[in-house]
């Protein structure tokens, strides 16, 4: 198969012909889980690094299933950057993250300012800060601090909340949401 052939049949490629098709086959609001009330059958993340460059844009669920490609991807970008370390990302956190984007109705991704953070990075964030928790759900993949140039931080937060899945942190001095699939709960002005 020529070069440009293999280009045109790639996963990404499918799963966006797939994915075209289903949201036109399969009606709004069916089968959708607690937080992702309005998700459909399929569930999208999109977001841009602008420590790293790189930007994602990506299906990781179908019909109630994850897809491991995707989320090896989703591990990736959400890699350390300071360390390049990867980390299994909690895709529920995934899940709160889609379905706050979806509640906000934005098309721009999100930019993503934290991640995954190793030990290392951790403690050297908390000798600088008393807002980084020693035991930080970044530490174990269930945590991410974002940020839209379109949505407020009031805004994020609020999506966020209504999700009733997870930690919502507002930083408003420093412009970003933290959203974990920990404990429900809430913090920050």
């Amino acid at each position: 198969m020529t070069e440009i052939a293999q280009n045109l049949f790639s996963r990404r490629s499918l799963l966006r012909a797939f994915a075209a098709t289903t949201l036109v086959a399969a009606p709004t609001y069916s089968n959708a889980f607690g937080i992702l009330k309005g998700a459909g059958d399929i569930r999208r993340i999109r977001m841009y690094s602008g420590r790293t460059g790189e930007s994602m844009d990506t299906i990781y669920w179908i019909e109630g299933k994850y897809i491991a490609e995707a989320l090896k991807e989703v591990n990736h970008f959400m890699r350390d950057w300071r360390t390049g370390d990867v980390k299994q990302m909690d895709p529920r956190n995934v899940d709160i993250m889609a379905a706050a984007h979806r509640l906000m109705d934005v098309s721009e991704p999100y930019m993503l300012l934290s991640g995954y953070r190793s030990p290392k990075t951790n403690n050297m964030l908390r000798s600088r800060s008393g807002g980084v928790a020693k035991n930080s759900l970044h530490l174990v993949g269930q945590a991410a601090d974002l940020r839209l140039k379109s949505r407020s931080v009031n805004q994020m937060a609020k999506a966020a909340s209504a999700c009733a899945a997870g930690g919502v942190g507002r930083y408003s001095r420093s412009d970003f949401v933290h959203m974990d699939c920990g404990v429900v709960r809430s913090w920050g002005a």
